[in-house]
């Protein structure tokens, strides 16, 4: 059927330049990204409790939250954390896949039916429900060089002219400044001239909300249809107070005397800071930190530039003098850099392909139509891939640098053909192509067929990882389908126009090259004869053939039992997380003077760019809290710096230990974006005892670390929890209380007024929302003995002193606590260490968990070490499936349940190769390694398939098993070899990869290297054999009388 493209040579053409055209097009349509969409969707709550301890909050608000929400259809796991800084968060994970505006819908819904539960001032300040954007984009930097601009001026600034900006660019998420530097209105009580005056904090806060209010006067003569009036008047009223003046003049007291007693008199009033909570600056400057997430499905590099564009457009027309802002993290380092590498080595592959081929067939036309190939099968692929909703990011081009070496078999295979045609039967380019395209369409349609087939079991794959395999397999699946159809269609045509037909009185060059291809062609006749040789001996050696596979099998077997498990690698990303954690009780300035610390070290670096330094706040766990501290340490370009980021975390470890009373960890972001904060494990230890000791809590923390850090396979083990955090309970004698006519409620609120901070109305300045709020000034707030010199009103108005009711115990507590399902928990971040992947880490874990942990204890994931720990065999399983989807293909093709196993028994030996050298390289079993075995069994196979499809014709035209099978091996042994080393030659780009994305790139390149060699040189030895002992078997084996066992492909092209 397909011979008949010869008549129609122009159709041929066009067909491969609408692939090419539509390709093309679509290459500008796809979106960009560092890996497919994977990340799990989740949904964050936020609540805020001013004045609160982190017990109270998850006492009074998280419990009952968290007990609605629990449940949630597609929930996959919760994860909460309170701060005594009042703040809270719960983040629900879902399954990969679910809707996320129905799961904010599905969480929305269960926190309403609650929401009249928890404490008023919780609802008064929000309960923010919204999806949580978590791929990170980018950390920009507004800082300053004038030394009279501080941090408040800087957040504000952002706030109102940078931030609303970005917020409108298609592609961001979410667009936050970290900490709380927003404008408030600050009402700082003297608590001594509130005494003198008998004036209470309560007094103070009732007469804001008597004097600065929103008035609604309406409008004097309004039409009434009764009345006519010539003008109408709009009456208007100053409404809620913006400037400190206002709210110093609001009145507190008044006599009849004209005595007047205002705010002014007994509080100072200046337009501060809502919080203290956070200081940020960049390289000694101070800076608001932006941080930049972007929406599910963007082009991150195309929003980036967008980015970039508009705070550009700010700084030219805004920026007041000494005002910069700097880029501190930006994926796009990352993501352009892997793309250009991969495109690199896509052009290398391209190049030594073309090279082999051309070493194989001798001449530069030959070369060409092979090579002319490759751009078709890989740009047709970019239209589907468009098609099936996809983005061109490092798995699907990864599938196209394998792809190359693929998608030139076919047409090898043909334009080899076509060769020995001319050769053998001296018929011109024409009618050897006929010939060809009677006998081989078959072989093609088989190994297209095979090579497919792989790949569609992976599609069905769930989890992120699913989402890999899917987008590899779909990616190579499309480009060797191409490949199949341009060798059935330009490849052939190409064939009868280009090449030139065999002329033995041509006089041979004697030019060096010309000299080198004959030498080569000779050579390669001369291992033929000896591989023709060779078989002759084995091939009937039953027990050999089937040594030898088990040999390779039992192999397969022994190397997996040292060689590392991964999952996704952690690649050097250019940038490193300092976390730094300072002793419980510790005060902001205290641990921002030890992240300057840590900056200094830092920047002795050649290496380091620029670091960002905030205190309040590590991006771990997002969490707050005085004692902790983050430095963003970013990296120069990989070609200019001699150390990776694993080497420099070495050094920073090392010099970091010159800093007194501190502890440091060192990450790298995560592997797959969205998946965490950072590299490395996230896991939970639960207590599951439901008891709310946080006393034995600790004790287990503690003794479960200590075993953990005695593991030599984990590094960088760290943790948040710490129940030593100085604290003072409050406790209050009822009776003297009762008995002095103090209402405990009233105490308490003056409390939370006074030390706590609270707030009951806003106003808006600047186009933005402000909050006013009231407190003590802070020297009648710094230690715990100013507790007792504080005073409340009773219920005869007189002032009652605290001391005379109230006692302080002192104690130590949480200052955060996380939970994890409902079960308190310590987050605990760490690594692998040198030499160990994150499967060993894991693995690891929980041993030692098995080990120490008492009885009702228990360990959970997070992040990507969630699909980690629980993807089980996954891997062994989908491997199985592809080889028996691989089967039944075969036995469809060879009507014939035996003969397809001389195929699928081949495999081992290539498998054992690709363990091999995956352990020779010191580099894990991971995804990368998975995905290259895959495509492994579509090779190899294909090999195999070449061999046995030649032997069943051979076999067909009366040739005894022996000889067919040594004829199909020594037809086909120079076709296989050549298609084998030239997808060999197009993967040692990757096998030698070095800067970003190089361990993927390894990985995946060595998989299919090592398999390749070892299943071409072993393979081409033993196919035969296969052939010959299956055969034998199957030889005239029918299930029906009339049944055919020609090959269905070969049917199908001798009836069309």
């Amino acid at each position: 059927m397909f011979a008949r493209i010869l008549h129609r040579p122009a159709l041929a053409i066009v067909i491969s330049l609408l692939i090419l055209f539509m390709g093309g097009l679509s290459i500008v349509s796809l979106p960009i990204s560092q890996f497919p969409s994977v990340a799990p969707p989740s949904v964050v709550v936020s609540v805020s409790f001013p004045g609160s301890s982190a017990k109270i909050l998850v006492d009074s608000t998280l419990v009952i939250l968290e007990q609605a929400i629990n449940g949630v259809q597609d929930m996959r796991y919760m994860i909460s954390d309170a701060t005594s800084a009042g703040e809270a968060t719960i983040q629900i994970v879902f399954e990969p896949g679910t809707d996320p505006n129905v799961a904010v819908m599905n969480v929305n819904n269960r926190i309403q039916a609650v929401k009249n539960n928890l404490p008023p001032i919780v609802d008064r300040e929000g309960i923010i429900v919204m999806q949580n954007m978590s791929s990170m984009l980018m950390y920009v930097n507004v800082f300053s060089k004038d030394k009279n601009v501080d941090q408040n001026f800087l957040y504000n600034y952002a706030s109102v002219n940078v931030l609303p900006e970005i917020k409108r660019i298609q592609g961001i998420g979410s667009a936050t400044i970290l900490g709380n530097r927003a404008y408030a209105m600050r009402i700082e009580l003297d608590l001594e001239r509130l005494r003198a005056y008998n004036v209470s904090a309560k007094d103070v806060m009732d007469a804001l909300a008597e004097q600065s209010i929103i008035g609604s006067p309406g409008r004097l003569g309004q039409a009434t249809g009764k009345t006519s009036q010539t003008l109408e008047y709009v009456l208007t009223w100053v409404g809620r107070y913006d400037k400190p003046e206002q709210y110093g003049d609001i009145i507190l007291k008044s006599n009849s005397e004209g005595e007047i007693l205002r705010i002014k008199d007994v509080a100072t009033v200046e337009l501060g800071s809502s919080f203290y909570d956070l200081y940020s600056d960049i390289d000694g400057d101070p800076s608001a930190a932006i941080v930049l997430k972007q929406t599910p499905g963007s082009n991150a590099s195309e929003v980036i530039d967008k980015v970039k564009e508009k705070l550009e457009e700010i700084k030219e027309a805004q920026f007041p003098p000494g005002m910069d802002y700097s880029v501190t993290y930006d994926v796009s380092n990352f993501l352009d850099a892997s793309i250009e590498k991969v495109l690199h080595t896509l052009l290398e592959a391209f190049v030594l392909v073309s090279l082999v081929v051309y070493l194989f067939l001798g001449d530069f036309r030959s070369t060409l139509i092979p090579t002319l190939a490759v751009p078709v099968s890989l740009i047709g692929a970019f239209f589907f891939m468009l098609m099936f909703g996809m983005s061109i990011n490092l798995i699907t081009l990864f599938a196209l640098v394998l792809a190359i070496g693929v998608v030139v078999d076919d047409a090898i295979v043909v334009v080899e053909a076509v060769h020995e045609k001319m050769h053998s039967q001296h018929l011109g380019p024409y009618q050897a192509t006929q010939e060809v395209m009677h006998e081989i369409s078959g072989a093609i349609i088989a190994i297209t067929m095979v090579m497919t087939a792989v790949f569609i079991p992976v599609t069905f794959m769930t989890g992120p990882v699913g989402v890999f395999y899917r987008q590899f397999g779909l990616t190579m699946a499309m480009s060797i389908v191409l490949s199949g159809l341009v060798a059935l269609t330009l490849t052939p045509v190409l064939c009868a126009m280009i090449l030139k037909p065999h002329d033995p009185n041509k006089k041979k060059s004697l030019s060096p090259l010309a000299l080198f291809l004959r030498v080569f062609d000779r050579g390669v006749e001369k291992v033929t004869g000896g591989y023709a040789w060779i078989l002759k001996g084995i091939v009937t050696q039953r027990l050999i053939t089937m040594v030898l596979v088990m040999g390779f099998s039992i192999g397969i077997f022994l190397v997996n039992t040292v060689l590392p498990t991964g999952f996704i690698p952690l690649e050097d990303q250019g940038m490193i997380y300092g976390i730094i954690q300072t002793p419980p009780g510790s005060t902001l300035e205290y641990t921002n003077s030890k992240s300057h610390e840590l900056a200094d070290i830092c920047k002795s670096f050649d290496e380091v760019t620029s670091v960002s330094s905030i205190a309040g706040y590590e991006v771990l766990t997002q969490g707050r809290g005085s004692n902790a501290g983050t430095c963003l340490i970013n990296l120069k370009p990989w070609e200019d710096r001699k150390l990776t980021s694993k080497q420099l975390i070495e050094e920073l470890e090392e010099k970091g230990r010159d800093i007194a009373n501190v502890h440091l960890e060192f990450y790298e972001p995560p592997a797959v974006p969205g998946f965490g904060a950072a590299g490395g494990f996230s896991l939970n230890l639960l207590d599951k005892t439901n008891s709310g000791d946080y006393q034995q809590m600790g004790e287990v923390t503690e003794t479960f670390m200590e075993a953990l850090g005695k593991r030599k396979e984990l590094k960088g083990l760290f943790t948040f929890f710490a129940n030593n955090y100085p604290q003072y309970e409050i406790v209050i004698d009822n009776d003297v209380a009762m008995q002095k006519g103090v209402s405990i409620a009233d105490a308490m609120e003056n409390l939370s007024i006074v030390v706590g901070s609270t707030w009951e109305q806003g106003f808006v300045r600047f186009g933005q929302f402000y909050k006013v709020y009231v407190q003590s000034a802070p020297e009648f707030r710094r230690y715990p003995e100013d507790l007792e010199n504080l005073f409340v009103k009773n219920d005869k108005g007189e002032n009652v002193p605290y001391s005379a009711f109230m006692k302080l115990k002192k104690m130590q507590g949480l200052n955060e606590i996380s939970r994890y399902n409902l079960y308190t928990t310590a987050a605990i971040q760490g690594a692998p260490a040198e030499g160990y992947s994150t499967g060993q880490a894991i693995a690891a874990i929980q041993e030692v968990a098995a080990e120490v942990l008492p009885r009702g204890y228990d360990i959970d994931w997070q992040g990507l070490s969630y699909d980690e720990a629980k993807k089980g065999n996954t891997a062994v399983y989908i491997f199985l499936v592809v080889v028996m989807f691989v089967y039944l293909v075969l036995v469809g093709q060879y009507e014939s349940f035996l003969l397809p196993l001389a195929v699928i028994i081949s495999l081992p030996v290539g498998l054992f190769g690709s363990f091999a050298l995956l352990k020779a390289m010191g580099l894990a079993n991971d995804v990368y390694a998975q995905i290259g075995l895959v495509m492994l069994v579509g090779l190899l196979g294909k090999n195999a398939i070449l061999i046995i499809e030649f032997a069943v014709q051979r076999r067909h035209d009366g040739l005894s098993l022996k000889d067919a099978a040594i004829e199909g091996g020594k037809l086909r042994f120079r076709p296989i070899l050549m298609t084998s080393f030239a997808f060999i030659a197009g993967l040692i780009p990757l096998v030698r990869a070095t800067g970003p994305g190089a361990i993927g790139n390894r990985t995946i390149g060595t998989t299919a290297v090592g398999g390749m060699l070892v299943g071409t040189v072993i393979g081409v030895l033993l196919i035969p054999g296969l052939y010959y002992i299956f055969g034998k078997l199957a030889d005239g084996k029918k299930l029906l009388q009339d049944e055919t066992d020609e090959p269905l492909s070969e049917r199908f092209e001798h009836e069309a």
